[in-house]
């Protein structure tokens, strides 16, 4: 058993105009996409939809949720490990209201992020991502499912 590894499920968020949903975990100075851990027993979209719920207080759009990839990275919060997260591109309905874990939510331009800490995966992987689907669709947030999707690792 890979005890340095966290698995995790991760969403891409973005709003009408491009911006990209990251979270600050309680405790934490990192932001990155919200999502998390799967229970026992869960598949990827009933844990990517619990965690939506229960860290930004709206609801998934299980129509819209579409495989970006698999990525792995230096873990933001734990020295050490490793985070390999499957992400997925999703909208959601409702309020988005920081609750449970989480601390804060900002929205910010992939291609222009602010002066903030961002977690590797979100750094290395998912805003380049964000930035180069928004140039090839001119909509970072439009949904395509990805069939041979990458597994990409970062030592950053």
């Amino acid at each position: 058993m890979d005890t340095g590894t966290i698995k995790v499920v991760a969403a891409l968020i973005c709003d009408d105009a491009g911006r990209v949903l990251l979270v600050r975990k309680r405790g934490t100075t990192a932001f990155m996409q919200p999502g998390g851990k799967r229970d026992p027993g869960e598949d990827d979209i009933a844990a990517l939809s619990r965690e939506i719920a229960e860290e930004l207080g709206c609801r998934a759009v299980r129509a819209s949720i579409r495989l970006l990839g698999e990525f792995d990275a230096i873990a933001a919060n734990e020295p050490g490990r490793r985070v390999q997260a499957c992400l997925y591109g999703i909208d959601v309905t409702g309020d988005i209201t920081p609750s449970q874990e989480i601390d804060e939510t900002i929205w910010i331009d992939p291609a222009a992020p602010p002066d903030i800490l961002l977690a590797p995966l979100t750094r290395d992987h998912v805003l380049p991502l964000a930035m180069a689907r928004a140039e090839d669709r001119h909509d970072a947030c439009l949904p395509t499912i990805c069939t041979n999707a990458p597994k990409i690792r970062s030592n950053a």
